[in-house]
């Protein structure tokens, strides 16, 4: 179905980008994944409790379960230094990748960040490299053809300066819509079949979680063309505001009942 904007303003609540409400939205039960104790929810855990949804989590750097697909909603799935190919090191990367399938198989809505995107284009057969540059810091989002045809991104401008930590990339899943790209990394987002979404970017990154990012990551600040002196990044710390807010409206959006994010 697609989203309506006159229902989004009867049901509407409270504030979001662009106008003075939000989507009436039924509670959800959102399961995460995490891979490294440093990439956190961020911002997407301050969405969830404002908005009474329920958290649980599968923390694969402690003892850990998966949960059964009868337990959640969403499934997102958070960032790290990895690659989605490296199981000689992380066992339980070909079980997740099988549990992915699983679940988007299930009609769960699933979300990928960083590599969460690159685990979900895997899953979907797709292959995942390094791209020709790493891509760390603040630059440019450009809306494709595509992005701006669809709905769940209708209230967000069409260039948007978002954060990247990224080396690698991956080709887009077969049926796969492209929502947007940078100069140096074309495929930055796509959703699938209506209840999945990937992002290559941190619209989640908070000033603490930008911070922690930095500690664990230091040595990644290399000199480079797309790579941001750790100074640059956090001279503009301040743009996660305005990220979270735009994380906050296609969120809102997703989890308004009864609407998903086809054109």
């Amino acid at each position: 179905m697609a989203f309506s904007l006159q229902k989004w303003n009867k049901d509407a609540k409270t504030d979001v980008i662009g106008t003075k409400t939000t989507i009436a939205m039924k509670q959800l039960r959102i399961h995460y994944f995490q891979h490294v104790s440093f990439e956190g929810l961020g911002f997407i855990e301050t969405w969830a409790n404002q908005n009474g949804h329920r958290l649980s989590s599968t923390k694969f750097f402690e003892a850990f379960n998966f949960p059964t697909l009868n337990d959640f909603d969403w499934l997102i799935v958070m960032g790290s230094p990895m690659s989605v190919d490296d199981e000689d090191q992380y066992a339980w990367l070909k079980s997740e990748k099988e549990f992915i399938h699983k679940s988007i198989e299930a009609h769960k809505t699933v979300i990928g960040i960083c590599l969460g995107s690159q685990l979900i284009a895997s899953a979907l057969g797709s292959n995942v490299y390094p791209n020709k540059k790493k891509e760390i810091g603040w630059f440019p989002l450009i809306k494709t053809a595509e992005g701006k045809a669809t709905n769940l991104l209708n209230d967000l401008p069409d260039e948007i300066t978002s954060f990247h930590w990224h080396g690698d990339t991956f080709d887009l899943p077969i049926g796969a819509i492209h929502l947007f790209k940078t100069e140096i990394c074309a495929n930055q987002a796509f959703s699938y079949k209506d209840h999945v979404l990937g992002f290559q970017f941190h619209f989640e990154v908070t000033p603490p979680s930008l911070r922690l990012m930095i500690d664990n990551g230091r040595h990644e600040l290399t000199a480079d063309d797309f790579i941001q002196t750790e100074k640059e990044i956090l001279q503009q710390a301040d743009q996660c505001y305005l990220s979270n807010e735009y994380l906050s409206t296609i969120l809102t959006k997703l989890a308004a009942e009864g609407n998903r994010f086809t054109r």
